[in-house]
């Protein structure tokens, strides 16, 4: 009898508990849990296997885990498909379970073989799972865990690229103007860490869909939401000045278009966004070979810009003296135009 008790009590080894996941989540098939009983007992299952799976790669607090162990599950994990249903079962799991879900999934991400990271890899060669997490912002009831999923994806060079080039990227025009603003505020931290983690992948997609992106990205600019303006302003602003996008930044400020809209949001009731605004318009003004369009528009405005630029001041925070140093050149900049277009 002693015997029996202390077998049962023995932690499960991390094929067992793979295994033991696996089983869990498939049991959460719809066409097996007709009875709210038999989902209810489904799902305490999960919980419990997510429970031992969270104790094997982070430890109960007093025992360490075992970095061998760790990576057993990892490419056990892999090996029987469980990432798939990670993802795939997540709207059916309670709270608790997503938690634990995202906590450990962090964790699996990172688990390397050699130079191989298992889950990595298993994405790479699943790809459809990581437009299944961006879908997942249309379920606001998992929004939040997939936006966290992601965003550790998107820590890996090859996802964010696939991420990228993927037309469910599109979707987050769509996502970070949802109604709902905790889900909103999400997505753009997702679509901020897209577009900002990995600067070389970046320029190359902002190369390849140079029209499609700015055509889509003016929306959130000109957006009548005021957080949409501003977060995007400023994110513009970052991924713009990475050096590897050196020509894509030279290719917009020499747009018309583009000017047109810094020049409307430079006009912006907000003091945040017409600060925001201001850093990108200088270089439209400081470039060296401006388009004649854009010295025209100088030269016809130049008396409200000039008026707009005098009153505006860098706000709390910020650094007054570069601030004024640099609206001091700016004006000189316009008004030196101003008098070549005159002769």
């Amino acid at each position: 009898m002693s015997f029996s008790f202390f077998k049962a009590l023995r932690p499960k080894t991390p094929q067992e508990l793979a295994r033991a996941i696996k089983d869990s989540l498939m049991a959460l098939d719809t066409k097996t849990v007709v009875e709210v009983k038999t989902l209810e007992k489904a799902l305490e299952e999960v919980e419990k296997n997510f429970g031992a799976m969270k104790v094997m790669l982070l430890g109960d607090g007093e025992v360490e885990p075992n970095v061998d162990q760790i990576i057993q599950l990892t490419v056990e994990i892999c090996k029987e498909d469980v990432v798939a249903l990670f993802f795939h079962k997540l709207s059916i799991l309670g709270w608790e379970a997503r938690k634990d879900l995202v906590q450990c999934w962090s964790i699996l991400l990172k688990q390397k073989v050699g130079s191989t990271y298992c889950c990595v890899q298993f994405l790479e060669n699943h790809s459809d799972l990581l437009d299944f997490l961006v879908a997942g912002y249309d379920n606001k009831e998992i929004a939040l865990n997939c936006g966290n999923m992601l965003r550790e994806c998107i820590k890996f060079p090859t996802l964010a690229k696939y991420m990228l080039e993927s037309p469910s990227f599109e979707l987050f025009f769509k996502y970070v103007e949802l109604a709902n603003f905790d889900v909103a505020s999400d997505a753009f931290s997702t679509f901020k860490d897209l577009l900002t983690k990995h600067p070389i992948a970046v320029s190359e997609f902002l190369t390849s869909h140079y029209d499609e992106f700015f055509e889509q990205y003016e929306k959130l600019l000109t957006s009548s939401n005021y957080v949409t303006r501003r977060q995007s302003l400023k994110l513009l602003s970052e991924f713009l000045l990475e050096p590897p996008s050196s020509h894509i930044m030279k290719r917009y400020i020499a747009e018309v278009q583009h000017f047109k809209v810094m020049m409307t949001l430079l006009k912006d009731t907000s003091k945040n966004i017409q600060i925001s605004a201001f850093h990108i318009f200088k270089i439209f003004v400081a470039n060296p070979n401006k388009p004649r369009e854009i010295k025209v528009i100088l030269a016809k405005n130049h008396e409200r810009l000039l008026e707009l630029l005098n009153n505006l001041s860098a706000g709390k925070g910020g650094d007054d003296d570069q601030f004024e140093e640099e609206k001091e050149l700016i004006i000189k900049e316009i008004e030196r135009g101003d008098v070549e277009y005159s002769k």
